[in-house]
């Protein structure tokens, strides 16, 4: 999502007559783009942006924008305290604040409109950043903002906003702008994917956006994320299963494996939902990769709980798992009400033990490719070999002297490991 926000501030700028400045000490303008979905993250905001006030001690007249969940949707008067070098602050998915600032008057009707119309306001026809148009295979496309589900460990909608769906006229201009740019594939965002249009009156759903953006000529393919186990229905499944151009990969989070902590996490579902769900996704999409979000170390979680969050893993053999530390965030209902009582070392003991297994099972799933033949889009070069993804987002790496950038092609696996494979076109 952030990467999209900075897309859109970029080329916001470059029509006000800025160009990409290589090194921070070039530019008259700093935008620091900020995550704290992780304490991890949060830190590092804070250290990169006192890395950045010499160069503001040493150039009075540059500009900085500290823009995200940093700030969140309220803004944060103490940041504004503690930073008082910091010339904007900009929620997420906002430049007005920005381009307000920089165009003092000009911008005023701009600076007026509220988040989601500013967002609109820069949606028009989108372009890529000047150094991206012509360059840029996968494109992330944000289809709804925010997120009002209140899970008790997640911060984002305190920081995001409550859910806004984008209209899909709009969405399918963006897509269709893209693609002009040279953009083969697209990837729908949401913190909720699968809620999308739920707050639109009479509005589509993620399946009937998914149809529509599927006729688009010289889209190749369609991917989305995250979805959440509760809304991630049947017609969903059959629109992945019929649509070639949407690839059967899907991103649908469990978080733990125990039913007590899901429902202090306020997830909604038992660990047996999520097993049916995954039941039925690969009964609908067969060969279809599934993704998954853990956290270990939940306040009060036991070790037997977490042994069942193990057992899910190792039984439901999913081809990612994407590993965190529960860490508090300020605002959420379990910094408030839970204490944090599992130690640092406990979480990275059951962190690392859910690393190794799952490093064991992608290793052995992605053994089945071995001499197979898979379609891969070509999306970089990189340490002199082309990289590109297969439809179940495996990555794939290949040594060619063609120029494979953007090109969609049929590669035998050579070499398979846990992260990524090898092969020849």
């Amino acid at each position: 999502m952030n990467v999209a926000d900075s897309q859109r501030l970029e080329s916001a700028l470059e029509s006000l007559g800025y160009a990409h400045a290589d090194r921070p000490e070039d530019a008259d303008v700093i935008v620091l783009n900020t995550c704290v979905v992780r304490q991890s993250a949060e830190d590092r905001a804070y250290g990169r942006l006192q890395s950045i006030r010499p160069l503001k001690q040493q150039n009075p007249g540059l500009v900085i924008n500290l823009m995200g969940c940093l700030v969140g949707v309220r803004g944060d008067e103490k940041l504004r305290q503690r930073f008082p070098f910091v010339d904007v602050f900009s929620p997420p998915s906002d430049p007005g604040p920005l381009i307000a600032f920089l165009t003092q008057d000009e911008a005023r009707t701009f600076e007026a409109a509220g988040t989601a119309d500013r967002f609109a306001m820069m949606d028009g026809e989108m372009q890529l950043p000047q150094r991206q148009r012509g360059k840029l295979v996968s494109a992330f496309v944000p289809v709804v903002l925010g997120c009002s589900h209140a899970c008790t460990f997640c911060i984002i909608p305190s920081r995001r906003g409550s859910e806004r769906s984008r209209p899909a006229d709009e969405i399918e201009r963006e897509v269709r702008t893209l693609v002009r740019q040279g953009v083969k594939e697209v990837t729908l965002l949401g913190q909720i994917v699968d809620r999308y249009g739920k707050d639109l009156h009479g509005g589509p759903d993620l399946a009937s956006l998914l149809r529509r953006l599927h006729t688009i000529d010289g889209l190749v393919r369609i991917r989305f994320l995250t979805s959440h186990p509760n809304y991630f229905n049947d017609d969903l499944m059959a629109a992945v299963a019929e649509l070639p151009r949407v690839m059967p990969h899907i991103e649908i989070p469990i978080q733990a494996g125990d039913d007590q902590v899901l429902k202090a996490m306020r997830r909604g579902y038992t660990q047996d939902d999520y097993r049916r769900i995954v039941a039925r996704i690969r009964e609908h999409i067969p060969g279809c990769s599934i993704a998954t979000d853990i956290i270990v170390g939940f306040p009060g979680e036991r070790e037997d709980q977490f042994m069942l969050t193990f057992r899910v893993l190792e039984e439901l053999r999913l081809d990612v798992a994407h590993l965190a530390r529960y860490s508090p965030r300020p605002g959420t209902v379990s910094a408030r009400n839970l204490e944090d009582d599992i130690s640092e070392a406990e979480k990275m003991h059951r962190f690392r033990l859910l690393e190794e297994l799952q490093e064991r099972i992608a290793g052995e799933i992605n053994a089945g490719y071995l001499n197979e033949k898979v379609e891969v889009l070509f999306e970089d070069r990189v340490k002199g070999r082309w990289r590109g993804r297969t439809p179940t987002n495996k990555l794939v790496f290949v040594e060619s002297d063609q120029d494979l950038y953007g090109r969609l092609l049929p590669v035998q696996v050579t070499w398979t490991g846990p992260w990524s494979m090898q092969g020849k076109v």
